[in-house]
């Protein structure tokens, strides 16, 4: 008897970004929302589109098209934001749409090429060939700098307390 052997697969969230299909493990994403109102704050780099109010939590909301120094796009009925956990923290990311959740075999993801759709292999955890598609598989912890981390904690924590002295006054 032959024993097969058995692939290990990766379940991602394929999402798209100026015409290409990106993945990040399910396991990162908590949900999926069509794109709330958010809050502008001053002083924050061009990526911050601000912070959002969900179900009491306030969240950073970021642009992948300006973090990755795309060119922005009107948002559509489609455009979605992914919220996914950082290093204990919540963050949303704007994406042109969401299209599906995938399974994908280990064995049809390869290495991230030095840079891919004018991104750089840093963001990156590879490459995954899916029948006639290429997915370009996001690395979620390597998106924002360490830097980057803190100053999304303190935004957070800035509008928590802004929040809560206006529940007082």
């Amino acid at each position: 008897m032959q024993q097969q052997r058995v692939d290990k697969e990766r379940q991602l969230v394929v999402f798209s970004l100026y015409q290409e299909e990106f993945g990040c493990e399910i396991t990162q994403v908590r949900e999926i929302i069509k794109l709330p109102s958010i809050t502008k704050l001053p002083h924050v780099s061009d990526y911050i589109k601000g912070v959002t109010n969900i179900r009491g939590e306030i969240i950073p909301v970021i642009s992948l098209r300006k973090r990755f120094g795309l060119e922005e796009e009107e948002e559509t009925q489609n455009t979605r934001v992914i919220i996914v956990e950082i290093n204990g923290s919540q963050v949303g990311f704007v994406v042109d749409s969401v299209a599906e959740v995938l399974r994908i075999p280990e064995s049809a993801i390869e290495p991230p090429p030095r840079s891919i759709a004018g991104l750089k292999a840093d963001y990156l955890n590879g490459v995954g060939k899916v029948d006639d598609r290429l997915l370009i598989l996001l690395d979620v912890n390597k998106i924002l700098t360490t830097e980057e981390q803190i100053q999304l904690k303190n935004i957070e924590d800035y509008a928590k307390e802004a929040a809560s002295t206006e529940e007082i006054s």
